[in-house]
């Protein structure tokens, strides 16, 4: 009895090994990525570069997330897409950045929104690291909320052209960034993230979206939208 019970604490030992790793590495690389992202962002303001770039780095970012990144994500190629991901979505966000730091505020919407990002994702860390729920059982409503979202934003700006529904869209997406975030934390915690590298993406694509959002709630409420 004593040697499975033994045997049973080492393999317990040994996940929790593994879920710490897990967590370190992506914490890591996520921090590294969002200062190479921030870097590509400033480039982007720097360069004056326009929406037309910038919507083909987006455009560039999603098809390495969907067709690259699962090809390499389990080799340290992974890295480099990474990086490559975090690099092409902050040059994207470069023209609208350089829109909100020509307003009066200068840099303070821009600064309030990465506060707000901040102090969310570390509050929703938080209370990952301190719940016992898993909430990865989220990914699926998360997924197909955001594709209604994406369609409903399309109809937005090509037919309806209306502000407050662009508004109430952002709120909605903050939501949902904030939901997928905690489903993410909760799943490496609890063991169903295993590769750090695509917990990393999606980290920072949340963070991402969820800055974008905030941004344009704020300016919008500050009445510089």
């Amino acid at each position: 009895m004593s040697i499975y019970s033994s045997a049973r604490d080492i393999t317990d030992i040994t996940d929790v090994k593994v879920k710490n790793k897990v967590l370190s590495d992506t914490m890591r690389l996520l921090s590294y990525t969002l200062i190479f992202g921030g870097l590509a962002s400033w480039f982007s303001v720097a360069i004056g570069a326009g929406f037309g770039s910038a919507m083909l780095s987006s455009i560039v970012a999603i098809a390495v997330i969907w067709f690259v990144l699962p090809k390499t994500q389990n080799s340290n190629k992974g890295i480099l897409v990474a990086f490559a991901v975090a690099g092409l979505l902050g040059y994207s966000i470069g023209p609208m950045l350089a829109h909100y730091l020509a307003l009066p505020n200068d840099s303070a919407l821009v600064m309030q929104a990465l506060a707000g990002t901040g102090v969310s994702f570390f509050a929703i860390s938080f209370y990952a690291q301190n719940t016992k729920k898993d909430f990865s059982f989220m990914n699926a409503f998360i997924f197909f909320a955001m594709i209604g979202i994406v369609v409903l934003s399309l109809v937005n700006i090509f037919f309806i052209e209306s502000s407050l529904l662009a508004l109430a869209i952002s709120f909605i997406v903050v939501l949902l960034m904030g939901a997928y975030m905690l489903s993410q934390m909760t799943a490496i915690i609890n063991g169903g993230e295993t590769n750090y590298i695509a917990a990393t993406v999606g980290l920072y694509l949340a963070l991402h979206n969820m800055f974008v959002s905030l941004l344009h709630i704020l300016g919008a409420f500050s009445g510089d939208e």
